[in-house]
């Protein structure tokens, strides 16, 4: 079946590559970023009037634009708090307003959990987030759902240090640290011991699609998990990424900032029951891929 799908956060790593997924499989998307050329989707998510004209005729919206980095929201945290809270807000009302109302999925990030008390995270532990993108999400999550008793059908995923584009953010972990491999120049390792849950872009995007597909057919899915439950500390990213660059970088260590979690692993059994989604595509070979998608100079 053919929809219409309003993707906000087009530009960004996820929104470029669940873009063309969806159009793979026949579907109309409609783009929305700040980003985007003009005449070609640019458009911002706390302008009404942007809104209104990306969601006419839309089946349903995947709501991926955001402040996506810790440290930016640490920086600047009113920019933080417009787009991923206000701007949220105004997309589901917006939305609530449609003559055809669209389903909305919000993507949310597991840095709503702060420091997890036990692991792996499990979807219904508790929201206790340590920074300001972390209770961002949790606002946006709370409002996403919450939009429910206003008719619209609502669905929070929760991603996890997704990587694997060439198009991601330069200051990100895994971008980063493939670069200076590739380079020769030192990785800078700002907490050596701290455990992350790296889900490739690819294995994410077929989840997105699978919670789209029953989206579309009405379903009302809980919060969702798309990760693959397996731990890797920063020391081990840094040295897997070296020796298939193949370079004799460095590596130095540095403290941690004070506004990171320090771990998480999260379960991703939920996401398997309810949409047979199952990652496949493990760190080693998703840093690989990476590699030499930077060397070709494309992007997957």
């Amino acid at each position: 079946m053919t929809v219409r799908i309003l993707i906000t956060g087009s530009e960004g790593l996820v929104g470029r590559a669940l873009s063309r997924l969806l159009a793979r499989k026949g579907h109309d998307i409609v783009p929305l970023d700040l980003r985007a050329p003009e005449g070609r989707g640019r458009g911002d998510v706390r302008n009404r009037a942007d809104l209104k004209a990306a969601l006419r005729d839309c089946a349903g919206v995947v709501h991926l634009a955001a402040v996506s980095r810790v440290i930016h929201a640490e920086h600047n945290p009113d920019l933080c708090w417009s787009t991923n809270v206000v701007g949220t807000q105004l997309l589901l009302d917006v939305a609530r307003d449609c003559p055809r109302k669209p389903w909305v999925l919000f993507a949310s990030s597991r840095e709503v959990y702060g420091e997890p008390t036990a692991l792996p995270v499990r979807e219904d532990a508790p929201l206790a987030p340590v920074n300001v993108y972390g209770r961002s999400k949790v606002e946006g999550e709370e409002r996403t759902l919450g939009a429910r008793k206003d008719g619209l059908s609502t669905a929070v995923v929760r991603l996890s240090n997704v990587y694997g584009g060439t198009n991601d953010h330069a200051d990100r972990v895994v971008p980063a640290f493939v670069s200076s491999a590739l380079s020769g120049r030192p990785l800078r390792v700002d907490g050596p011991d701290h455990t992350f849950d790296f889900t490739h872009i690819d294995d994410t995007t077929l989840g997105l699609a699978a919670m789209i597909e029953l989206l579309s057919r009405g379903a009302e899915l809980p919060p969702i998990h798309l990760l693959t439950g397996i731990p890797t500390t920063l020391m081990e990213l840094a040295r897997l990424c070296v020796e298939q660059a193949g370079t004799s970088a460095s590596i130095v260590e540095a403290p941690p900032r004070t506004y990171d979690v320090q771990r998480f692993v999260g379960d991703p059994g939920r996401a398997a029951a309810l949409l047979g989604w199952a990652p496949h595509i493990g760190i080693r070979e998703g840093i690989e891929r990476m590699m030499n998608d930077v060397r070709q100079g494309s992007e997957p």
